[in-house]
């Protein structure tokens, strides 16, 4: 496994199609972001277990086979850290993005070019960094009492 870069953004990328996982981990990769892959939903959902506070983000098929679904990946990743981007793709199950995905996410319909998860994940994490930005400031505009 490659050392991850140091600032390296870490994505956890679920996806049960190898060529696709693949493509995706190499295109992410080379705009600098650090992927850990995972082939269904089982060992995404360990990812997450295991030591979830790693990532800024998480890209999940709908459908990876037997076991948890990316919907379930998705939600385990917002018990985790709440404010986690988290984007989901699927051929078919767009249509149950509003019953299932977690508020605030993204639903990209396969098939689609790799550049639109690039700016899908980009535009997730700037908005998560405005709003834990915003959320610093507030925090240190706020009066402290001391006694």
């Amino acid at each position: 496994m490659p050392d991850t870069p140091v600032n390296a953004t870490v994505l956890l990328l679920a996806e049960d199609e190898a060529v696709l996982q693949t493509v995706l981990e190499a295109a992410l990769s080379s705009e600098g972001f650090s992927v850990v892959p995972a082939s269904n939903g089982v060992k995404a959902m360990a990812e997450l277990d295991r030591d979830g506070a790693r990532f800024q983000g998480v890209i999940a098929d709908v459908r990876l086979g037997k076991g948890p679904s990316g919907w379930d990946v998705g939600r385990r990743a917002r018990e985790i850290f709440p404010a986690i981007p988290v984007i989901y793709m699927t051929g078919d199950s767009a249509h149950e993005w509003s019953a299932h995905g977690v508020p605030e996410s993204i639903v990209l319909q396969k098939p689609f070019v790799p550049a639109q998860l690039i700016t899908a994940i980009a535009t997730l994490l700037n908005e998560a960094g405005t709003a834990s930005a915003a959320s610093d400031a507030r925090a240190k505009s706020e009066p402290t009492s001391e006694g």
